[in-house]
């Protein structure tokens, strides 16, 4: 795309549409923009454009968006998206040439999206790609210094702490090292020179009488940006550079946490202002003690005294958390190392507990305000353990941490407090219930969990006396409505001490339970739920569950009624915690009839609000979930109840298969297959019309949809293999499966619609189609000679043989081939046979195997006397040894982490996962089978195969072979 004023003009209308108010103008120009941008120097014009002073700010704007997010679509385009043009490396030096510039001399909203743009290019170019990066952007900071313009200076060391965050986060490899040490050597002096300069700059204001506030925030705003920098260049390890000025830096940062800035303090935004660069110094400091203790030793006294002051006069405004935690951090940071020490004084602990603990631990008005206008976030914070960034969580692991070296002292404290507490709040509840709900907080919070489990222990109080005389009376309050905070806190403490209390204690009180799923607040009914939730997976020694259905079959009916009920209750209409404890309970109970009906009809209302605008992944999640382990119980208990739940659920499937419901289409098929497998053949037909959907190649196109569509295929294959075998029906699953095994992301799906094909259908039904099954598996293996293929391949191969016997499955080989089947054997089978892991795997391919060295002709033959052998010596390998001493780490097998939202993939329903059936059920033990085998075939040639296994066999094998025939009395003649 070339430059010149029609262009300028064509991008410049476009832009100004985009920001048009209606759809239609403004889906014109992004569709003209889409197209445009598939054009060579399509960035630059925008660029341009942005530069050109006689355009419009906001055009400028809208353009300088589109650049940044051209830039991250087309700079480096991610592999699964390599469709997409990359900019040419010509455009992409031309843009590097003027960026920088351009991002200096633009206004603040374009400067900050340059800025991003700039960051991006970064990532990928810098500093290998990009030398001229660091250079000029150390020129242009002493010019802007030079002139005083600090927000010039701002601006690079904004661009350059974004640029340098990566070795905060990145892996310690030789190459992020040398890009450090790049960084170090061209940036560190400037740096420190620019810090110390504006050091002096605030230091001369303050000395002149505290200097005026506007001047002095762009100061302040720089030493942070230093302090960050300082923070990133440092994190790796200790540069040399920095352990050599050790003492300028440390001096100038214990300066901003001892001195005060009246000028900036006496307004909010200035007290900000400065409360970021102390917080900044914070994290420095807090490094230092974590990494470089050694070095730091010299001043961690007048750093701890500073930050033990600031903290003295911190207010409990929210706008001063993240100075609070940081400072807090800093302190705890220093009570685990081997300066601890410095906690010992007298008096230090108690004015610990006293200053800083108890201030920060109790409740604020922001926190009424957040748990009754903001539940999610409340719960988020305060019961998931993902708090440590609040004042709360934070103060408790400072004393959690001076308990480290000094038990005994915080305990007692601790303990006595706590009483203190209790008491004020006896003598007047009304007024002093925060004085309760901080002694709760305080017991819960320094809580120790115990190694390897979820049960927790406290020396701070006797747990069921605590439980009995301070938590029972919340429980028990008839109105499950006054002093939620309260309420939330009685429950949290039963939900965390939930292995201490007896279980007549606690059968005693679950119908209190039941009552707060009733609460108008979102937070108590939720921790209701969540108690109930996590009563039932507790577990007595030797694994038992604690609660059966016996236990709450009294309560079943309300319970279930209590949370649909609180499922109406505004803002929790997709309340995760009550969905996950209506999942639990139909988890445990005992579905009755009468149960079925009220729950599904529930469920299904809920599911189909959900389709309309699907919000919440996890919520939604636990109601397929509710709706799987509902369907598995109740027809697990009564065959006859399928016909309620497809009468119920076809309605919503069918709405999320014709409507296309993307984040649903997965679920719904998992549920069908849950269906089809519980139903017995015939199959209604009402579940044929879901055959040309399923067989539509369109449906396999969307990856997150192939797992599904397997489990519902097998599910049909093994339930109604007669119907599928009619109107072509068996040619278009193997032309599926043909397609899914082609593919390296998809091969192991594919087998599993080739092992379910194997396995249904009789041999003269797929023997028309086994010759093209061959040829494509074999096609593929001359390319993809993977572990993970090889050993799906061996199992299919394995399950062949066993189902349709050793003859089939050489005679179907060679066809292909002459002599195919042999080399395969040679090639693949043996080589591989003892990487096979899984139990129903290892037994399926040890006894496929031994029916090969017993039965196939073609291995008894005296010329395939060496595969005979070494195929004897890997299936005793394969029986004999552990997983783990037989297969190393497979480097293809990527880590699944879970999958959270809805740009991920594939997500298992637990509760409708298929059930693994073993093809050889009749087949007990496949060491005896081996050795009886063996015995028989010895035994019509007396003399060979002791021989043959002397010499193929290796001396461990065939000492363990000579073990398992004496265990099984068999003998190899």
């Amino acid at each position: 795309m070339e430059w010149n004023p029609q262009d300028l003009h064509t991008l410049s209308q476009c832009f100004v549409n985009t920001l048009s108010p209606s759809p239609e103008p403004r889906r014109q120009a992004e569709a003209i923009l889409a197209d445009f941008s598939q054009k060579p120097n399509y960035g630059l014009a925008v660029l341009r454009l942005v530069a050109e002073p006689s355009v419009a700010e906001e055009i400028r704007q809208a353009a300088s968006v589109n650049f940044k997010n051209h830039l991250k679509a087309r700079w480096a385009p991610a592999p699964n998206n390599s469709d997409e043009p990359r900019i040419l490396d010509a455009e992409k030096d031309q843009i590097k040439a003027l960026i920088v510039t351009l991002m200096l001399n633009a206004t603040p909203k374009i400067q900050g999206q340059l800025s991003e743009a700039l960051v991006l290019i970064g990532k990928h170019d810098f500093p290998r790609l990009w030398p001229t990066l660091l250079p000029e952007l150390i020129g242009s900071l002493h010019k802007a210094s030079q002139a005083g313009n600090y927000a010039s200076v701002n601006g690079i060391l904004g661009t350059a702490n974004s640029i340098f965050k990566k070795f905060r986060y990145e892996y310690k490899t030789n190459d992020l090292l040398y890009d450090l040490k790049y960084c170090l050597d061209n940036f560190a002096g400037t740096l420190l020179e620019i810090f110390l300069k504006t050091a002096n700059l605030i230091e001369s204001a303050a000395n002149a009488g505290g200097g005026n506030a506007e001047a002095l925030k762009p100061l302040f705003e720089s030493q942070r940006l230093c302090c960050r920098i300082f923070f990133s260049l440092n994190f790796q390890e200790l540069p040399e550079f920095f352990e050599d000025h050790m003492n300028e830096w440390m001096t100038e940062q214990r300066k901003y946490l001892a001195n005060s800035y009246p000028a900036l303090e006496n307004s909010a935004d200035g007290l900000a202002v400065v409360d970021e660069l102390r917080s900044a110094v914070c994290e420095n400091i807090n490094l230092y003690m974590e990494k470089n203790e050694e070095e730091f030793q010299a001043y961690l006294n007048g750093f701890a005294l500073a930050v033990w002051n600031l903290l003295t006069t911190v207010s409990q405004a929210s706008s001063r958390d993240q100075l609070a935690v940081t400072a807090i951090k800093f302190l705890t940071t220093v009570s685990t190392s081997v300066h601890h020490n410095l906690f010992a004084g007298d008096g230090v602990i108690p004015q610990i507990c006293q200053g800083i603990v108890i201030p920060n631990v109790r409740l604020r008005d922001e926190d009424e305000e957040l748990f009754d206008m903001n539940y999610i976030e409340f719960i988020r914070r305060d019961m998931e353990g993902s708090d440590l960034d609040t004042r709360r969580r934070i103060a408790c692991e400072l004393l959690k941490g001076i308990a480290t070296n000094y038990k005994p002292q915080v305990t007692n404290l601790v303990s006595v407090q706590i009483q203190n507490l209790l008491t004020s709040f006896a003598a007047n509840p009304s007024e002093n219930w925060k004085d309760k709900d901080c002694a709760i907080y305080l017991v819960v919070s320094l809580a120790t969990k115990r190694a390897g489990g979820t049960s927790v222990t406290t020396d701070l109080v006797d747990v069921q006396n605590f439980f009995g005389t301070v938590i029972v009376p919340e429980l028990q309050s008839q109105d499950v409505n006054g002093y939620p905070m309260l309420k939330a806190g009685a429950l949290k403490f039963f939900t965390m001490f939930r292995n201490h209390i007896p279980k007549p204690m606690t059968l005693q009180f679950f119908p209190d339970l039941i009552r707060f799923l009733r609460a108008e607040s979102n937070v108590v009914h939720s921790y209701a739920a969540s108690c109930i939730e996590k009563l039932l997976l507790v577990k007595d020694e030797g694994g038992q569950a604690r609660y059966t259905s016996v236990d709450i079959s009294p309560v079943l009916p309300q319970l279930m009624t209590n949370l649909f009920e609180a499922l109406k209750v505004p803002e929790s209409e997709e309340n995760q915690y009550v969905m996950k404890c209506i999942m639990r309970v139909l988890g445990v109970a005992d579905i009755s009839r009468e149960i079925v009906g009220p729950c599904i009809t529930g469920l299904t209302s809920i599911l189909n609000k959900a389709c309309e605008n699907p919000k919440n992944p996890v919520f939604n999640h636990y109601v397929f979930e509710s709706v799987a382990v509902l369907v598995k119980r109740a027809c697990g208990k009564d065959a006859s109840l399928i016909s309620i739940f497809e009468i119920n659920l076809f309605p919503s499937i069918q709405k999320i298969l014709v409507e296309d419901v993307q984040e649903f289409y997965p679920y719904a098929l998992q549920l069908l297959a849950q269906l089809v497998e519980l139903n017995r053949p015939p199959i209604p037909q009402s579940y044929m019309q879901i055959f040309p959907m399923l067989l539509s190649p369109d449906s396999w196109r969307k990856a997150s949809n192939v797992p599904a569509l397997v489990r519902l295929l097998q599910a049909f294959l093994q339930k109604a293999p007669h119907e599928l075998n009619q109107e072509g029906r068996l040619r278009q699953v193997l032309e599926i499966s043909n397609k899914l095994v082609s593919a390296r992301s998809t091969d192991e799906q594919g087998f599993y619609v080739l092992n379910t094909v194997v396995e249904s259908l009789d041999f003269n039904v797929i023997a028309p189609y086994i010759g093209q099954i061959w040829s494509a598996l074999f096609t593929v293996l001359q390319s993809r000679q993977t572990g993970k293929f090889i050993k799906c391949l061996l199992i299919f191969m394995s399950l062949f043989l066993v189902k349709h016997g050793s003859t089939n499955l050489v005679d179907s080989v060679n066809s292909i081939q002459a002599n195919l089947f042999l080399m395969i054997l040679g090639q693949f089978w043996i080589p591989n046979l003892t990487l096979i892991t899984g139990v129903i795997e290892t037994k399926l391919t040890a006894v496929a195997s031994t029916r090969l060295l017993c039965e196939s002709q073609m291995l008894l033959d005296a010329a395939a006397v060496e595969h005979w052998g070494k195929l004897l010596n890997n299936i005793v390998t394969l029986l004999s040894r552990t997983e783990q001493d037989r297969v190393e780490e497979d480097p293809e097998m990527p880590e699944f982490s879970e999958n959270v939202g809805y740009s991920a993939t594939f997500i298992r329903l637990h509760n409708a996962g298929k059930t693994e059936d073993d093809p050889l059920k009749d087949i007990r033990d496949a060491k005896e089978f081996l050795v009886t085998s063996l015995a028989r075939l010895s035994a019509l040639s007396p003399g060979r195969y002791p021989q043959i296994i002397s010499q193929y066999v290796e001396p461990t094998n065939q000492a363990e072979l000579l073990r398992l025939c004496n265990s099984y009395n068999c003998q190899i003649v």
